[in-house]
């Protein structure tokens, strides 16, 4: 590939600045809750309408990005953005999910909930990648895969169940960093990955706070102390071996500085690309298959 870096596809541009409110309320408790619950804290800074999304990190991080769109068999969702490009000279793929950022672009983007077409063009992208033998990096940002009727009727699931799949058996490095939120199967369905990294600010978890409180205790608005619960901070994460690694922030959140986060960011997928280059088709699949087997093994001999 040559010729000028291309930048990823813009979204529109606001009408208004009047704010469209997140379909995921940011219930954020009574303030004693929040002072005393530091993975609450961390749920509102990933959700912070300043804070930096995929195109941003594209941006700062790669060049000669070329976008790629559809699935080749419905259409493109523009909830998830991807296609190649270079970090640091090496030729990649990287795929994001965008969640926009004002009331026109937040539409465009479906609020970074990807539907069905979404999950395929992501699938297909990485098979271009196992086919030229790039490394995949994705950047997962979403509050979980849409759950609308329309989606349900073109197989949601079947799209995650697949990727899920055909990832596990993907014959290049793969890297995924939860930049944000990591709601459910919609991140997880772009995650299985041999290294698995998060912001220091975001949060992985296999439901919303607010679901998960509104299931237990049928009130949504305890969902700070359905955030405590779930573990699902990155120190939480790192300690149960389900994440490889921390990316720092600037204090008080990636939004204050984009560039001092890009650059964390960048040192991290630096070392993994080296790490997993000397790797062979054959020790990549087992290396993904082996971190994921060991996920939720929490009891050891003696335990009963």
């Amino acid at each position: 590939m040559s010729g000028a870096a291309a930048a990823p596809a813009p979204d529109p541009m606001p009408e208004s600045e009047e704010a469209v409110q997140d379909p995921i309320e940011e219930t954020a408790g009574p303030p004693d809750a929040m002072l005393d619950n530091p993975s609450w804290q961390r749920v509102l800074l990933a959700r912070h309408p300043k804070r930096p999304q995929a195109t941003d990190y594209i941006d700062r991080l790669f060049s000669e990005f070329e976008e790629l769109h559809g699935d080749r068999a419905f259409g493109d969702d523009k909830a998830i953005i991807g296609g190649f490009a270079h970090f640091e000279g090496q030729p990649v793929v990287v795929i994001g999910q965008q969640k926009g950022r004002d009331t026109k672009s937040k539409l465009y983007r479906n609020f970074g909930m990807p539907k069905p077409e979404g999950y395929r063009k992501a699938m297909r992208l990485m098979k271009l990648a196992e086919k030229f033998n790039r490394p995949i990096i994705t950047l997962i940002d979403t509050a979980g895969a849409y759950p609308g009727v329309d989606a349900e009727e073109r197989g949601q699931a079947e799209a995650i169940a697949l990727s899920l799949r055909e990832m596990s058996g993907l014959g290049c490095p793969v890297i995924a960093v939860v930049i944000g939120e990591g709601g459910s199967g919609g991140a997880l369905a772009i995650g299985v990955a041999n290294r698995v990294y998060m912001l220091e600010n975001a949060w992985y978890s296999v439901i919303s706070p607010e679901s998960c409180a509104a299931i237990i205790w049928r009130d949504a608005g305890k969902a700070p102390l359905a955030a405590a619960a779930l573990k699902m901070t990155a120190e939480d994460l790192l300690a149960l071996s389900v994440i490889d690694g921390i990316v720092p922030e600037p204090e008080g959140g990636a939004q204050n500085d984009m560039d001092e986060t890009a650059s964390a960011l960048k040192e991290t997928l630096k070392k993994a690309l080296s790490e997993l280059g000397q790797l062979s088709r054959e020790q990549l699949i087992a290396d993904r298959y082996d971190k994921f087997r060991r996920m939720g093994n929490v009891f050891q001999e003696g335990t009963f």
